[in-house]
């Protein structure tokens, strides 16, 4: 990972947990429980697998090594598999890699990294999901505007945004969840028959992902990739809900907005301008999360694979599913931080909501009128009035009681409680109580 671009797009453990350390680490414990496999299924003698096990724990290579003598073989598998070898001794290394081919161990290995990565992703999504809790709790009734197509529609609350990103975030570990449980070793020799391993191929399989912790597939997956697609799949998803926070931060923050802002002391700072306060965790976030895609894409497009061995197609998946991972922990670990120190301005909220004037109540206005006048007639004067006020000829409340249709439908006290953004939130507390009940269940 770049030391000038990681501790803003590879903030976090994630980017160590998908280094070439890790790699080499996960390549060497494939190899040890392969033998360790072997010797419970007679294919290595007991004290062959235990010295190759030790080996793996104790042998340090160096990854450059490593990756240059990949240069002639097209992997890294076959340069250590030669320094495993030697490693062991003649007696025991004549057993290293029995049963095995390179793919199998690289794609091991590939889903024993990723492992890992995935359990520090969910544990800053978990990170998130308890802040957004948090303000959501905290929130429940703070009156905010709501905005589509970035324009001011009708009241909401910020808890309920606050429960949106909880249930989104929680939606998002859940899918990862899942294919992390379901996550295969891979092995199936050459050709995927198990033919190196004589005939008990199908318990090598078996005890081998058993030794890992890992499913044991019913075939070999070697040119028919739905691991690694459904991973790519949920940690897309994992981005884009973590995107999709990050900007609602981003846009509640701005001067013009205010309504939100950012906690972290010392941090923020403009090169240029003394006065700004940025939202830097948030745009961070975003940065991370939107490589996402882009590496989605690469590796969905590796699926097509040729027969029964793919002619480069899983070897370009090694780098884009790291920087994957990478980019999807930096957005959670951003996103944590961003949430769990997010300062909330309820009165500027209020102030905000406020300055659309009494329009924000317009709808429910002419719901009120629906019933006596039809909801288009409703709708239509309603509409009339608010460009009336909008054009200069008065304050819409007045432009509404001088309106003979709504005088003889409505007081000025029932426009007043119509024309009130607090009363007008609709059924928001209580899908955040939901939101909050729904996630208690769920950690049971």
């Amino acid at each position: 990972m770049s030391e000038l671009f990681g501790a803003v797009l590879a903030r976090g453990p994630v980017a160590a947990a998908v280094g070439d350390p890790a790699w080499v680490r996960a390549l060497l414990e494939a190899e040890a429980a392969l033998a360790v496999a072997g010797a419970r299924t007679g294919l290595v003698p007991a004290a062959a697998a235990a010295r190759i096990a030790q080996v793996c724990r104790s042998l340090v290579p160096d990854p450059a090594e490593l990756g240059a003598a990949a240069a002639d073989t097209g992997n890294p598998v076959v340069p250590l598999v030669r320094q495993l070898e030697a490693a062991a001794g003649p007696e025991a290394g004549s057993y290293v890699h029995r049963g095995a081919t390179s793919q199998d161990v690289m794609d091991t290995a590939m889903v024993l990294v990723a492992r890992r990565a995935v359990d520090l992703v969910l544990a800053d999504l978990a990170a998130c999901a308890d802040a957004a809790s948090r303000l959501a709790a905290a929130h429940r009734c703070t009156v905010q505007a709501g905005r589509t197509l970035l324009q001011q529609a009708v009241p909401t609350t910020f808890g309920l945004k606050a429960a949106g990103w909880l249930v989104a975030l929680d939606g998002a570990a859940v899918r990862l969840q899942v294919v992390r449980a379901g996550l295969p070793a891979q092995l199936g020799g050459a050709v995927g028959t198990l033919s190196a391993a004589g005939p008990d191929g199908l318990a090598l399989l078996d005890a081998y992902a058993a030794e890992l912790g890992l499913t044991a597939p019913v075939v070999p997956w070697h040119t028919l990739r739905l691991p690694v697609a459904d991973l790519a799949g949920a940690l897309g998803t994992a981005a884009g809900v973590l995107g999709k926070v990050a900007l609602d931060v981003v846009l509640l923050a701005q001067t013009e907005v205010g309504e939100v802002a950012e906690g972290t002391p010392g941090r923020g700072g403009s090169s240029t301008m003394p006065h700004k306060r940025n939202a830097v965790a948030a745009v961070s976030a975003r940065a991370a999360a939107r490589r996402a895609p882009g590496l989605v894409a690469t590796l969905l497009s590796c699926m097509e694979q040729e027969h029964e061995r793919a002619a480069g197609a899983w070897h370009a998946e090694w780098r884009p599913l790291s920087e994957l991972l990478a980019s999807v922990g930096s957005a959670a670990a951003w996103t944590a931080e961003c949430l769990g120190a997010l300062q909330v301005d309820a009165d500027r909220m209020r102030a905000n909501l406020g300055a659309a004037g009494p329009e924000t109540g317009a709808e429910a206005v002419a719901g009120a009128l629906s019933d006596g006048l039809g909801r288009g007639v409703a709708h239509d004067l309603v509409a009339g009035l608010v460009r009336r006020a909008r054009g200069g000829e008065g304050d819409l409340r007045a432009l509404l009681l001088a309106q003979e249709q709504v005088a003889a439908r409505l007081s000025a006290q029932d426009l007043d409680a119509l024309l009130d953004p607090a009363a007008h939130t609709g059924c928001a507390g209580e899908l955040v109580d939901r939101a909050l009940r729904h996630r208690r269940q769920g950690s049971r």
